[in-house]
Parts: structure tokens; sequence; C-alpha cells
């Protein structure tokens, strides 16, 4: 019975590990629904409330600002008072966000709104993340990377596409998306604190909130690669935040909420699809595939708004989508190459950082043009960025070093060294 104790104790183990890996992808997915629960009532802003296309925009910067703040201040924050303190510290600031904008009539509501929910994205996403990768099963080796770096766009398109039923369809449409998303936070909260702490809770909190983004050396070969898909494709997905609703209502000549969410999902949820076939590849060779893919959907993009057909815009926005999920799921495959339990709560922070910089820089850019260039023009910015991003990783797409690989190479290096001397 004895020989037996093991065996059960690493059985419960398995069982608790699963619960807290089912939590904090739900939490995660949860998260980032709520965040896109305004898109598809950006329109009835604009037509009950006078926002303009470039306010809407704005609200896209504050929520990026907020959680680039968050994630430089507060992305290492979960090595010290644990997974679940601030995983559940993040879903608070999301519900209070929510109930925020329950009461939007002017724009500085929203830019609030916004701006609190992006502190609470920031800090799931460096703390849930983490929580993911902490507590995932090692076989297949790609679900920590699939599952934290596709768990985003997958609330991303649960929440636009719930969101775009429920203001079409639903009572109250400026409001019941928002109280659903209070409600799907508060279970999220609850099921991390019935879940395991992975990370035990160490001195140093306060130093912690110092920011510092860091990139293990061994990996840091792969991060001029990784910032290009970065950047490109979470701009692609800030300017379908900020210009889409503008962009199917005035060129494509539709008004439904529920389209402007299903469009938008059109983007995120191929993403989900396509990540598991980076798997399939090298790194280097996954990127480059990846990118070409999601610039031939932008190509297709333009090409649509040009003769204003929405059904080629929404394929081509799906084409693009499956391009950026096998580009930005291997990049984050790669950064993450042989981390250590410390290093990951860094590196979600680095990438993160990226990802939310790609979505605020453009949009606050695009939304000062959108007052003298037209959404067409706009959406060919958006267009010029992808082919420059697609070059960059074409050209410079690198593998992550191995254990072997290193030490081919510090063997060579012997060698040389044997013969000179």
């Amino acid at each position: 019975m004895q020989n037996l104790a093991p065996a059960i104790n690493q059985a419960r183990r398995g069982r608790t590990l699963r619960l807290a890996f089912l939590s904090a992808v739900v939490s995660l997915v949860a998260s980032f629904a709520a965040s896109a629960a305004p898109i598809p009532l950006f329109n009835i802003y604009r037509a009950e409330d006078g926002f303009t296309n470039a306010g809407i925009s704005m609200a896209v910067v504050a929520n990026s600002v907020g959680t680039i703040a968050a994630l430089l201040v507060l992305g290492r924050l979960s090595n010290h008072l644990g997974r679940r303190l601030t995983a559940i510290a993040s879903l608070g600031l999301l519900l209070l966000g929510c109930l925020l904008l329950l009461n939007v009539h002017d724009i500085g509501t929203l830019l609030a709104g916004r701006l609190l929910m992006g502190v609470g994205t920031g800090l799931a996403s460096s703390s849930l993340t983490s929580y993911i990768v902490d507590t995932a099963p090692t076989r297949p080796e790609w679900l920590a990377s699939v599952a934290s770096s596709q768990g985003p766009m997958l609330g991303l398109t649960l929440g636009a596409i719930a969101s775009g039923a429920l203001v079409q369809f639903g009572p109250w449409p400026r409001d019941l998306i928002y109280l659903v998303c209070a409600g799907l936070l508060v279970l999220s909260a609850a099921l991390i604190v019935i879940s395991p702490e992975t990370a035990e809770p160490t001195p140093g909190a306060w130093r912690s909130l110092l920011p510092r983004v860091r990139v293990p050396a061994r990996v840091r070969h792969l991060l001029p690669v990784a910032a290009a898909v970065f950047l490109a494709t979470w701009a692609t997905g800030a300017f379908y935040q900020a210009f889409m609703p503008a962009l199917v209502e005035d060129q494509l000549h539709t008004h439904s909420p529920l389209i402007l969410g299903l469009v938008f999902a059109a983007y995120m949820a191929p993403s989900v699809l396509g990540a598991p076939l980076g798997g399939r590849f090298t790194s280097a060779a996954a990127q480059r595939i990846g990118m070409i893919i999601f610039l031939t959907g932008w190509i297709g993009i333009i090409t649509a708004i040009a003769i204003g057909t929405l059904a080629l815009f929404i394929a081509a926005t799906i084409v693009a989508g499956s391009g950026q999920g096998i580009a930005i799921s291997v990049a984050t495959r790669g950064l993450l190459h042989d981390s250590t339990l410390a290093d990951r709560a860094p590196i979600f922070s680095a990438i993160y950082l990226l990802c939310y910089s790609g979505a605020a820089f453009p949009s606050l850019i695009s939304g000062e043009l959108s007052n003298t260039f037209s959404l067409p023009q706009i959406a060919l910015g958006y267009g010029g960025l992808a082919i420059v991003a697609t070059l960059f990783t074409v050209l410079a797409a690198r593998n992550p070093y191995t254990g072997t690989t290193r030490n081919s190479q510090h063997g060579e290096l012997i060698k040389v060294i044997d013969r000179n001397t």
C-alpha cells in the first residue's frame, strides 16, 4: 500500500494542475472577451452620441496604453505575489471597467472605461499566460504556447460575436453585453480561487514594480523578427477595432452590429485554428509562411474595400487571421524556448509590450490622420506596414538555438582555438 502513495499523490497533483490550467485558460478568454465587448457598439456611439472615428481610435489607444502601463509596472508581480492573487486582481479591474461602460454617453467615460480594462488585460496577459504555461500538460509540446498566445484571440472572437448578437437582438443593447461579461469575470475569479498556486510568493514585490522587461540572452536573436510579427499583426487587430465599424458601414454598406462582430471575429478566430499548423514546420519557416499568408490576406482586404465587396472582405480577413495565428504562436514559442518559471512573466511582458505597442502607436497616428485622409487610404497605410513586416520576416527569420546546436558551436570554437595555438 505504501508503494501506491506516490502514484496517488502524483495523480492528485495532475488533476489539480489540470484544474488550474482550465481555470487560467477560461479566465484569459473571459478577460479578452470583455475587452472586445464594446466593438459592435462603436457605431451606436457614433450615431447616438456623436463620437468621431478619431475618438473611437483614441479609445483603442487608451486601452493599449493601459495595457502597456500594466505590463511595464505589474508584469513581474505574479512572480512575487503568486499567479492566483494577481489573476484575481486583473479580473477585478476588468469587472470595474465593464461596470463603468454601462453608462457611456460621452467620450471621456469611454476612454476611462477602456483605460481601466487595458490595465486589467495587461495584468491578465502576464499573470494568466504564465499560469497557463506553469500548468500546461507536457504533451503536446505546442499546447502551452498556443493556449497562451491564442487565448486572447479566442476571447476577442467570442466577445465580439456575443456582443454583436446581443446588441442586435437582445434587450438593453447598450448594457446587456457588459452585464454578461461581468458574470463571466466573476465565474472566472471563482475558478481561480479553487485552483492551486504554482508560483510561491517571494519577497521583492515593491521592487518588481520598477519597469523592467527582460528576454533571456539565449533567445534575443529571435526578438527582431518576433517584434515585426507582433507589431504588424496587432496593428491590424487595432485597425479592425478602431476603423472596421465605420468602414463596414460606410464603404461596405452594412449596418448590422452582428455583422460587425462577425467581421472582427473573422480576423481573430482563424488565428486559433491556424496556430497548431506552425508546429509542423521549423520556427523560421513557420514565421515566413504565416506572414506571407497574412500579407496575402491584406492584399485581399484592400481589394475588397476598393470594389466594395463584403464577401471578399470577410474571406480576405479570414486568410489574414490564419496567417497571423501561425506567425504569432511560433514567435511566442520561440521566445519561450527553454524558459524557466522565473523567466516566463518577464518574457510575456515583453511579448505583450510589443503587441500593444503595435496596437497603440499606429492607432494614435491613424486616428489623427483620419481627420484628413479617407478610411480606404488609412487601410492602405496598414497594408504598407504588413508589406514591410513580411519582407523583414522572410529575410531575417531564425530558429531557436538548441542544446545540441550550442554544444556543436562551442565544440567548433574549441577546435578553432586548438588549431590556432
